[in-house]
């Protein structure tokens, strides 16, 4: 059985497979870490530096989820990272850590989150729809290797 835990930088190379693996699901979805994801060298070093909070979700080891928050505006925060291993999906883990990420950002002071989605990660989106996040409207290129656009999710907390 999985436990949640803040992330350890020494979490990097199982959390690099994960997300790998996670995006490679999607065609045209490529992680560079070295090219547009660096943070992820050093997680826990990274979020305590983006002001935020990351974690895992660990089953005796093995990395199996993860989730986190960084600052985005004054009184809100965003959710980031939000991951499972195919293995571990539709038994609420993602749930889970959404719901740590935003009790944990309400603990931090914010009033509101915010969580931007790649438009191929419907999954994703059905999760969020189901928390209570509203779509906004908004969108975003990313103007990175992969081609992607986000879509913004927000909820009040």
């Amino acid at each position: 059985m999985w436990a949640i835990r803040p992330v350890q930088d020494a979490d990097s190379e199982q959390l690099i497979a994960l997300i790998g693996a996670c995006w490679s699901e999607f065609p045209g979805c490529i992680l560079d870490v070295d090219l547009e994801e660096q943070w992820l060298r050093a997680p826990a070093a990274a979020y305590a530096a983006f002001g935020g909070a990351f974690w895992v979700a660990d089953d005796e080891g093995m990395i199996l989820g993860s989730s986190g928050f960084r600052p985005s505006l004054a009184s809100l925060a965003e959710i980031k990272g939000v991951y499972v291993a195919a293995s571990a999906r539709r038994h609420g883990l993602a749930t889970v850590l959404v719901k740590q990420a935003e009790q944990s950002a309400l603990d931090a002071g914010y009033t509101g989150v915010q969580a931007w989605s790649d438009t191929r990660f419907t999954g994703a989106h059905n999760l969020y729809a189901r928390l209570g996040y509203a779509r906004t409207g908004r969108s975003r290129d990313l103007h990175d290797i992969s081609h992607s656009t986000e879509i913004e999710f927000a909820k009040e907390l």
